[in-house]
């Protein structure tokens, strides 16, 4: 009978850890690398051209008519490259310009916490080695290190794409943890 009982509280348990383990949602990455262009794409469905940004809160790319909308996408004026924010407020801060990847990428390691006195409308001469500060509408925050920026000339429009490395920091404070 001891047996017995033992082989069911053995199923029980492992039942209740299954249950668990399958209720949880999976939380989304809070950095990483993304690329993002200015490229129009035909949406079949909606038989509408569309343009992806980067949604940080959710971590991945998001289009330009999708709820919830992308954070910033990427725009090209002639050799002027900038990031918009899809918000109506100033959304961006220079926080540094560096000589080298290596000196970029430290610096950005290093950005644990940062004071802004003044942010942009958009994040303007974008240029790899810069490290930006990002706020969303909601009062969350990411920082961005540009890694690289791709041009062409296209037929019917100039084209560009951004790489870049970001953290994001939910809590709406302008701390962001360590890797």
């Amino acid at each position: 009978m001891g047996n017995v009982r033992g082989k069911i509280v053995s199923i029980l348990l492992l039942a209740a850890v299954l249950l668990i383990s399958c209720d949880r949602k999976k939380e989304p990455e809070r950095s990483g690398t993304a690329t993002i262009d200015n490229e129009l794409v035909l949406d079949k469905e909606l038989q509408t051209y569309v343009n992806y940004g980067f949604l940080f809160s959710e971590a991945r790319l998001a289009s330009n008519v999708e709820s919830p909308r992308p954070d910033i996408t990427v725009f090209r004026d002639g050799d002027k490259i900038s990031l918009d924010a899809n918000n109506l407020s100033p959304s961006f801060y220079k926080y540094g310009e560096y000589n080298s990847q290596q000196e970029a990428a430290e610096a950005f390691r290093n950005l644990s916490s940062a004071t802004v006195s003044r942010w942009e409308e958009r994040a303007t001469m974008l240029k790899i080695n810069q490290i930006w500060l990002y706020r969303s509408n909601t009062e969350r925050y990411a920082k961005i290190r540009i890694i690289s920026i791709q041009l062409e000339n296209r037929s019917l429009q100039e084209y560009v794409k951004c790489t870049f490395e970001w953290v994001y920091q939910p809590d709406g404070s302008l701390n962001f943890p360590g890797k």
